[in-house]
């Protein structure tokens, strides 16, 4: 009866807010995850950036219908008090609730077993022209080939990280361990552990790692205080070398692209070789020995130096269209310090991110990633449906007053060169309180 119901303020959820005691509040009823958090699919990070607070909104984005049956043994016994849902999250929860009932999550096409065959097909066929041909042009268009083939393995991935692609949980596991590891050299234990807090915590400049690229990138002049990384749990030092790397960012943005590999590299090693908890250790640390196998292989075959740095760079360069890709979406879109809140979840996603505009014949080469928003706001979506549903979303942002950019992947490109632009000009502001020495000066004695 609702005369025996107990209640907590908003105040009083707030409380529980850290390691060992995370209690949420989903659609008024209130749960301790204290324990759960160790064993969450997600990971510890995106209950720690929710806690103490209603999250309503995200749990129906990330979790299907199965996951509600799991949450009676964490309940307290406590509801909210004054609960209530805004007119954004209303509309939010109508259109999950209708993709829901259209069968939109379980429908995924053969998106899967497309991405997956032309991957298989392009892994051969850049075998057949590293091993069996002797031209030049041959192993420069079997780089360009394996670049593709790097994109495409990392879209599904991304997929089978975000929802059920295979039959089964076992074979979903698989699908990533060799999409990822296996064949890009990435870890998905990396990719999971940072991808989870970047969509929780969408362009929060603290708490979202994919933005957190000092010494090299800053969006913002927020990071010239020198932030502290909640998500690295360390502060990112504005010193005079990210000063002058900064300053000139507008122009090294690029040429940085093309090996920001590398830095993928190193940072699935620095995981997988932590103390941190990682699930699945082992399985990763196999498929990257895989990948550390044949690549060095397959580049030995070449003929000589020059030809095997040519195939290295130029796979690399081909697959920066993809790192390119991901910064559009967000560099040049709004930022904030501090944590997400959970009853503005909606309004932090529309305002954190950007689509890139194109036709339907380029879906493939962008893997749904085109509709940044709509995978934001609907992440267990199947690529296959997202187009479909940008129409609701728009009318959508448009109803609340809220930003639905959508720009071309060139005005998406100026906007971020834009970004950058305004950022190093600023960083070269002597007058900005970072430590100063001659070298610097030196360097922009003429701006």
């Amino acid at each position: 009866m609702e005369a025996e119901k107990r209640y907590i303020s908003a105040e009083e959820l707030k409380e529980h807010n850290k390691s060992g005691d995370l209690w949420i509040s989903i659609q008024g009823k209130v749960y301790d995850v204290s324990e759960w958090a160790k064993e969450h699919p997600g990971g510890e990070i995106p209950l720690l950036n929710l806690a103490g607070q209603d999250v309503t909104d995200a749990f129906l984005a990330y979790h299907p219908g199965t996951a509600w049956q799991y949450l009676d043994k964490l309940f307290t016994g406590y509801h909210l008090k004054d609960f209530e849902v805004s007119e954004v999250s209303k509309d939010y929860r109508r259109l999950v609730s209708e993709f829901a009932k259209a069968g939109m999550f379980e429908k995924k096409g053969h998106v899967a077993l497309f991405s997956l065959t032309a991957v298989a097909l392009l892994f051969l066929v850049v075998l057949y022209g590293v091993l069996r041909c002797d031209s030049v042009w041959a192993h420069l268009g079997s780089a360009i080939l394996l670049g593709l083939l790097w994109m495409q393995s990392a879209y599904v991935g991304h997929d089978s990280g975000h929802y059920q692609v295979m039959t089964s949980r076992g074979y979903n596991k698989l699908a990533q361990i060799l999409s990822g590891n296996c064949l890009t050299g990435i870890s998905i234990a990396w990719w999971k552990w940072t991808h989870n807090a970047h969509h929780i915590a969408c362009n929060s400049l603290d708490h979202d790692p994919d933005l957190q690229h000092i010494p090299v990138f800053a969006v913002s002049s927020h990071f010239f205080t020198s932030l502290t990384s909640s998500f690295y749990g360390r502060t990112l030092n504005f010193d005079p070398l990210a000063r002058f790397l900064v300053s000139y960012q507008h122009w090294t943005y690029y040429p940085v692209m093309i090996v920001a590999r590398v830095n993928l590299f190193v940072q699935t090693f620095l995981l997988l070789f932590s103390n941190r908890s990682v699930p699945d250790r082992g399985f990763n640390i196999m498929g990257i020995l895989v990948f550390w196998t044949w690549f060095p292989l397959l580049v030995s075959c070449l003929p000589n130096w020059p030809e095997r740095i040519m195939f290295v760079l130029a796979s690399f360069a081909v697959t920066s269209i993809q790192h390119v890709q991901f910064t559009l979406n967000h560099f040049s879109a709004n930022v904030y310090v501090g944590l997400p809140t959970g009853n503005d979840w909606f309004e932090k996603q529309t305002s954190g991110t950007i689509d890139i505009s194109c036709p339907s014949m380029m879906d493939w080469f962008f893997g749904g990633l085109q509709f940044q928003l709509e995978h934001h706001l609907f992440p267990r979506l199947p690529r296959c449906h997202l187009r479909k549903v940008s129409p609701l979303v728009r009318e959508l942002c448009k109803k609340h007053k809220l930003p639905y950019r959508s720009l071309s992947f060139w005005e998406a490109n100026k906007s971020t060169i834009r970004t950058l632009r305004t950022a190093a000009l600023q960083a070269r502001d002597l007058t900005n309180p970072a430590p100063k020495n001659l070298l610097w000066e030196a360097f922009n004695t003429h701006g």
